[in-house]
């Protein structure tokens, strides 16, 4: 496993959603099921919009402007969740790394 990801990951990186998954609205919540692997996964609302920016190639720093925006926070706490957020899809292969700054 790669270790390094942490560091990799800054707002220049561009990401997208990997294929084969399969999300859903559920009361307001994102589900996602991952086709490959059988696992569900509850994004939450914020996972959720953040997952939907990721339908097209997108920088993490305009994911977090997304988030700072619909829920109103500082950039600070954004780009916590977000980059947070960003590496848990990255560690199970729900999303990749298109480019790098």
């Amino acid at each position: 496993m790669n270790m390094n990801t942490t560091e990799v990951l800054s707002l220049e990186s561009v990401l997208v959603q990997r294929e084969g998954n399969i999300a859903s609205d559920m009361d307001g919540e994102k589900v996602m099921l991952n086709v490959k692997n059988g696992k569900y996964y509850n994004l939450g609302e914020v996972g959720g919009e953040i997952w939907t920016a990721l339908a097209s190639p997108v920088t993490a720093g305009r994911v977090v402007e997304i988030i700072q925006e619909s829920f109103e926070v500082p950039e600070e706490i954004a780009r916590q969740d977000v980059f947070a957020f960003l590496q848990s899809l990255l560690n199970e292969d729900l999303a990749a790394i298109v480019s790098q700054p």
